[in-house]
């Protein structure tokens, strides 16, 4: 087996060309794979490539039908009457350090073969707390960007996320700079302890006002709420236990 391997599955180069690529891969709170699984759903795009390589865990995933598949990253492809875009989802990123560096890479190839000039990257920012109303903050590799991010309703914070941006969501704002390719980051607040469908649901806002896009909001809005219900479960079945506790040792 390759180091990596880029498989198309029907279309490929010269078939499909989208201006915009969409980095959604598993991070902190899970929020950009969050909000890039949203889209691909609620947009109705179609897989047309597979990512196979050595640098995911040695691991094969059981699918419904009880047969296997090797870890993967996925290209979704969605073609509309306004605007193409395509999206970059999977399982995991990289184990090692040199293979994130080396999927980057790849990741950029394929997206300078399809036609993109702009990537968006998203992910999230673990605070270490429970967050009321997540911000969204934002990176970027050329100033020029700045401008309609904040107009959008991000963050732009020289300090945050102070160690800087890892893996994929930050490799290819940096690579990419060198391609010619503009890379916006965008990172939703969240604790960093559990899956956080309310700080995709930020981020998501944030990505549809600089696409001028349309995306129903619906589903992670809800997830969002259904989640804030079992934390608050869990604080007081906690909150309870302790005062059992303390009433037993008096």
């Amino acid at each position: 087996m390759d180091e990596i391997t880029v498989r198309y599955l029907g279309a490929g180069p010269g078939e499909i060309s989208a201006p915009v690529l969409i980095e959604g891969l598993p991070g902190i709170g899970h929020v950009g794979k969050l909000v890039a699984e949203h889209m691909i759903h609620e947009l109705g795009a179609r897989k047309v490539a597979e990512i196979e390589s050595i640098f995911f865990p040695p691991q094969v995933i059981i699918q419904e039908n009880g047969t296997v598949r090797l870890a993967n990253n996925e290209i979704h492809y969605f073609e509309g009457e306004e605007r193409s875009l395509l999206f970059l989802v999977g399982d995991y990123q990289s184990t090692s350090a040199e293979g994130h560096y080396l999927l980057a890479d790849t990741f950029l190839s394929i997206a300078e073969d399809l036609g993109v000039s702009t990537i968006y990257t998203l992910g999230g920012y673990g605070v270490g707390h429970l967050v009321e109303i997540p911000r969204v903050l934002a990176a970027v590799n050329q100033e020029i960007l700045r401008e309609p991010l904040e107009a959008a309703g991000a963050v732009i914070s020289p300090d945050e996320p102070g160690g800087g941006i890892i893996g994929a969501a930050g490799l290819m704002l940096g690579l990419g700079s060198a391609r010619g390719i503009d890379g916006i980051c965008l990172m939703g607040e969240t604790s960093g302890y559990l899956v956080d469908p309310k700080s995709a649901a930020a981020v998501l806002n944030v990505l549809c006002n600089l696409l001028d896009l349309n995306v129903d909001a619906t589903t992670l809005q809800q997830r969002g709420i259904e989640m804030e219900h079992m934390i608050e479960k869990l604080v007081d079945t906690q909150r309870a236990t302790e005062s059992d506790e303390l009433r037993y040792i008096v």
